[in-house]
């Protein structure tokens, strides 16, 4: 595990773009896994400006989404599908049919979580892209999760809603992980995941046992450590 530790969000958000962009540039057909949330939209706004400096383009990557809440339609504006579209692949040269989401309108969900898992197998993830919560939940594996949990349907515990996630076994199967954490509010998750017992009461600290994995962490989320 590589830890960065950098002053402020801003900072935050500028190492990761360089790492991603880095990946894009050694290897322009990659597949890269995008999270959701506050935390990657520092990191989104800086590929989408660097993509019209013309500094890196998407138009070979292959791009999945981590989560998505279900049932949801893509247009909601509460969907992770809109979400990753107004934010990032609206703004950029990633060609549609290599746009691969998790399907909050499909009705069969079991067929919809095994076909993502069975794609995922194909399109093996150069870069997994990473969010922690508060309890320490990566995607939406919340505490309990275990290690060898695939893409599912999963009971969402902060809200009254269900939703679709990669499993821990999905992510960890990534080539690469980067995971992000900013703010005070991370400290505890982030002390699970570096310092804590490896186990599911905190699904991060699984990722210690991956070999490619790079925390980037400022001031406020790295004070327990």
């Amino acid at each position: 595990m590589k830890i960065i530790q950098v002053k402020n969000y801003k900072e935050l958000s500028k190492k990761a773009s360089e790492i991603v962009i880095n990946q894009i540039k050694i290897k322009p057909n990659s597949t890269i896994g995008f999270a959701t949330g506050k935390t990657p939209l520092g990191l989104y706004k800086n590929l989408v400006n660097a993509y019209r400096k013309k500094k890196v383009n998407f138009s070979k990557i292959k791009a999945f989404s981590l989560d998505e809440f279900y049932p949801v339609k893509k247009t909601n504006k509460k969907s992770y599908n809109y979400y990753l579209f107004h934010n990032l692949f609206s703004k950029i040269d990633t060609k549609k049919e290599n746009i691969i989401l998790l399907d909050g309108e499909i009705k069969n969900y079991k067929k919809e979580c095994r076909g993502y898992e069975k794609k995922i197998k194909e399109n093996p993830i150069d870069l997994q892209i990473l969010g922690i919560g508060e309890n320490g939940h990566i995607g939406f594996n919340e505490p309990g999760s275990k290690l060898n949990s695939k893409t599912r349907l999963v009971e969402l515990t902060y809200i009254k809603g269900k939703g679709l996630t990669m499993g821990v076994s999905s992510i960890m199967k990534s080539k690469k992980i980067l995971l992000l954490a900013s703010g005070n509010k991370k400290a505890k998750a982030i002390f699970g995941l570096i310092n804590g017992k490896i186990n599911k009461n905190c699904p991060a600290s699984f990722l210690r046992r991956h070999k490619n994995i790079f925390v980037i962490i400022d001031k406020k989320a790295s004070s327990l450590v």
